[in-house]
């Protein structure tokens, strides 16, 4: 069985530079980073990212993905985005189902974005890599339903989703959108809000990351990557301890 690897999200700390955030997730026993690509990968700058995809491999760490902010349904252009990821080594990019959330989104909304997709999709499968939608709240994406939805519309093996817990949820309702998405899901964002963006230790929200963790790990394909996203207070000090608690959260047995 797939074994998911403790990683990252090098926007948890965006002010510092990446060869900190590099020195830090090693010092914390992680094993990947999802680099962004607003501010320290940014899009189409590919002599930054072989330098990060260098300095990534050389502290023995993996590079998990390439975190986009590539807007399906908008008028921009996802070329470079994945001639970034191509220089840093990611196998796949994080992308957003556009800008609309589903409750509002009208049939021309929802077209566009599938129409995108698919030829997003397209242009990232010819170059060996894959792409995987942002669930999150002010986008198509953001429930289990419309984004199942997405992935059976688009219809490419290229496409598939991260999951992470919707904010205010209660801890049966995010386990309950993880299951519905298990199967997509190919990478989680770790974090603990509540109860809405206030950002807490991950062992404030013990059930949930346990009940998680344990049904990632019985799933028939478990997520590749659990990603660190945020700490309280985004203090570099505090990775450590938030480090030693996903991991063991993802040690213990299923």
């Amino acid at each position: 069985m797939t074994r998911t690897r403790p990683g990252l999200c090098s926007v948890t700390f965006r002010a510092l530079a990446p060869e900190r955030i590099i020195e830090l997730a090693a010092d914390a026993g992680l094993e990947a980073i999802e680099w962004g690509g607003d501010v320290h990968v940014p899009s189409g700058d590919v002599i930054r990212a072989g330098k990060v995809a260098h300095l990534t491999a050389d502290a023995g760490l993996a590079v998990a993905s390439y975190g986009s902010y590539f807007r399906a349904g908008a008028d921009e252009p996802l070329t470079p985005v994945l001639d970034s990821a191509e220089a840093l080594g990611a196998d796949r990019v994080r992308i957003w189902a556009g800008r609309i959330g589903s409750d509002a989104a009208t049939p021309d909304d929802w077209s566009a974005v599938v129409d995108r997709l698919q030829a997003a999709a397209a242009e990232a499968a010819a170059r060996g890599i894959a792409l995987a939608l942002e669930f999150h709240s002010r986008t198509l994406a953001d429930t289990a339903p419309t984004t199942l939805r997405l992935l059976a519309e688009v219809g490419s093996p290229a496409l598939s989703t991260y999951w992470q817990p919707t904010v205010g949820a209660s801890v049966d309702t995010v386990l309950e959108e993880y299951l519905a998405l298990a199967a997509h899901t190919r990478a989680a964002h770790v974090f603990s809000w509540w109860p809405q963006d206030e950002r807490l230790p991950l062992r404030a929200r013990d059930a949930l990351w346990t009940r998680f963790f344990a049904a990632a790990a019985s799933a028939a394909a478990p997520p590749r990557d659990a990603l660190l996203e945020f700490v309280p207070g985004d203090d570099p000090a505090l990775l450590a301890r938030e480090a030693a608690a996903l991991r063991d959260y993802l040690e213990r047995p299923a």
